[in-house]
């Protein structure tokens, strides 16, 4: 979380605008949340640029429940879905899915030890698939989608695009229209577990959900009624307002990405002009957001990890299916908190080689 959004959030803590409540004390169909509502969907929308004839949704159950939602709502009368599989969490998503439909594994990366993104040329659309599924950037391998599949060419033409965005949205411009619907858990880049944020083209949701899909998993459910059929995640929504005004005070997407590639780059840099660390990922396909990397000596981690929190850096452990190191760095670290790292793992090399 950007630290002047956090003291903002503290600021406003006990008296949100002289209402004399918190806005964890308010009620989600009251005039001032509706207020924070409107204004952080506004900001979004401009942030992003999201054409009128898709709809912004605030939910509730975080981006993996919307590896059932998705199939839910979007097959139809239709028994096949496509997707890229690329890492552990397009795995979990294409998994769940399989539970409502057939699921066609349209590319993969599986051969490389899932350090690289397929080509488009690779790709097996069935046609008349429903929708085609991928996972930009995979938190734990650290790999990332640097362009956005364009499908105007796929067998039968038309097939919806659906990304789970979550650990990279808001990161670098997208164009939305070239998709059919967006998810996104905030926790990454946009503010507190607890809210997913779904961006869907209004012609989808007149899609009939599969029998015996529950009201509350009905995307049209939230649609109709502004994300208010329900109470929503209400303070996640208003941190989340408060992070798109501190994006747009940083200059906007453009802007935060032209960052994101500085802090990156200094990363990658140390280690491919090292042989003392090393990132399994092909250069083309690296993650913006999460750096994983490994020791030459493995016997070297614990103790990697323990100088590094000494100087203040946390959490670098890698995933525990893959082993090694991995620095996330996302919209609100500062190159100040990149710098840090890159001189203690130059010191760390020096002293152990």
């Amino acid at each position: 979380m950007p630290e002047e959004v956090l003291e903002q959030a503290r600021e406003e803590m006990l008296d949100w605008h002289g209402s004399g409540m918190s806005v964890m004390e308010m009620s989600h169909r009251g005039k001032e949340f509706m207020s924070i509502a409107d204004k952080a969907e506004s900001a979004l929308r401009e942030l992003a640029n999201i054409p009128t004839n898709y709809k912004v949704l605030f939910l509730q159950g975080g981006a993996s429940s919307q590896f059932a939602v998705v199939p839910m709502n979007l097959l139809g009368g239709n028994a096949q879905a496509d997707y890229v599989h690329t890492g552990q969490w397009s795995r979990k998503a294409a998994s769940e899915a399989d539970q409502y439909c057939s699921v066609h594994i349209t590319a993969t990366s599986e051969q490389d030890g899932f350090n690289s993104v397929p080509p488009l040329e690779q790709w097996h659309i069935s046609p008349g698939t429903a929708y085609v599924h991928y996972t930009p950037n995979e938190t734990i391998g650290g790999v990332e989608f640097q362009w956005t599949p364009d499908l105007s060419a796929a067998p039968g033409g038309n097939i919806p695009l659906v990304a789970d965005m979550s650990s990279n949205f808001l990161s670098r411009p997208f164009d939305v229209s070239k998709f059919g619907l967006i998810y996104a858990g905030a926790q990454k880049n946009v503010g507190p577990a607890g809210l997913v944020i779904v961006i869907i083209r209004e012609d989808l949701l007149a899609i009939p959900p599969l029998p015996g899909t529950p009201t509350m998993y009905r995307y049209k459910t939230h649609a109709d009624h502004a994300s208010m059929y329900n109470t929503p995640p209400t303070y996640a929504i208003y941190i989340m307002g408060l992070v798109m005004e501190w994006l747009k005070k940083q200059g906007g997407l453009a802007a935060i990405e032209q960052r994101n590639i500085a802090k990156a780059k200094l990363i990658y840099d140390l280690i491919d002009a090292s042989s003392f660390y090393h990132c399994p990922v092909s250069r083309s396909d690296r993650s913006r957001m999460n750096v994983p990397f490994t020791l030459s000596d493995f016997g070297l981690d614990e103790t990697f990890l323990k100088q590094a929190q000494a100087h203040g850096l946390l959490q670098l452990k890698g995933h525990r299916s893959v082993g090694g190191m991995r620095a996330s760095i996302y919209n609100a670290m500062p190159l100040e908190g990149v710098q840090t790292l890159v001189t203690f793992m130059r010191e760390f090399e020096k002293n152990h080689v």
